[in-house]
């Protein structure tokens, strides 16, 4: 079986995979975060899916061209989810203590209590319905999701939070659904924190945000990987950069790994 692949995750952990660079080729392929187009892969014979966003995979066009489609099982899910989250809250914290003042010089700065500052998340799903229960231990938690609330509450949502942590899959909807309105709308020195899809923000509208001094972010996930786009430049103090990595721990990646051994038996066998 050909292996052909567009991420990383599982370098060195499934022995004996013979890979190739040729989608002609290809008997499976793998996949990270990036789309694919099954028209230059002719004798595919299944996909799977190292992580649990579905937006590049073409699920239902696979299928009805037969080739088998996979994704993590529940277990490794219920890790990524879990482990996203807890990432999530460590940016948020992150950003929310990035100026406590100096060593060189000795210098002390003063800040609001943590308390008192509100955490706006957006999209309440399995992660980020973890990061509003987590978070809201510490500080106070507003969350907007488009099943339950109204497109009109986000407005006011984005004016009151001094920290808004997007949790939502890539759609065309949600395509730069934080543009030059929505980043607009945020106060003065509040910041953005994005564990999901690159794509929901507007890179040159937060770009010319963070060229104001206005807002601040901490990103996880890019519009291209890896990222060398002009939001670089205020790496690593008004944007704060991770090579997407949320959901990178060990339990995640051996889960992944056994599930990806097992799909291709399936694949052989089928």
């Amino acid at each position: 079986m050909k292996i052909w692949k567009n991420t990383n995750t599982l370098d060195g952990l499934v022995e004996g995979l013979e890979f190739t660079g040729s989608q002609e080729e290809a008997d499976i392929a793998l996949l990270g975060s990036k789309p694919i187009s099954l028209e230059g892969f002719p004798n595919l014979r299944g996909i799977f899916r190292a992580g649990i966003g579905r937006d590049n995979v073409p699920v239902e066009e696979a299928r009805k061209k037969g080739i088998k489609v996979a994704f993590p099982p529940d277990e490794t899910v219920r890790i990524i989810h879990e482990e996203t989250a807890c990432f999530t809250c460590g940016l948020i914290f992150r950003m929310a203590y990035r100026d406590v003042g100096s060593i060189e010089p000795w210098k002390k700065r003063s800040r609001p209590a943590l308390r008192d500052k509100v955490l706006l998340v957006i999209g309440k799903g399995n992660i980020g319905g973890r990061v509003a229960e987590k978070m809201g231990i510490f500080m106070k938690v507003l969350t907007y999701d488009i099943a339950v609330d109204q497109p009109e509450d986000l407005d006011g949502m984005l004016r009151k939070a001094d920290i808004v942590s997007l949790h939502i899959p890539m759609t065309d909807e949600n395509r730069d659904l934080m543009g030059s309105r929505e980043l607009g709308l945020m106060k003065d020195g509040a910041c953005l924190i994005n564990t999901s899809r690159g794509g929901i923000v507007s890179e040159d509208d937060l770009y010319s945000e963070l060229e104001k001094g206005r807002l601040w972010a901490a990103f996880d996930v890019f519009w291209k990987e890896p990222y060398e786009g002009k939001l670089k430049r205020y790496h690593p103090d008004r944007f704060f950069m991770t090579p997407h990595v949320a959901s990178t721990c060990e339990a995640f990646l051996k889960g992944t790994a056994e599930a990806f051994r097992s799909f291709i038996e399936e694949v052989q066998n089928d």
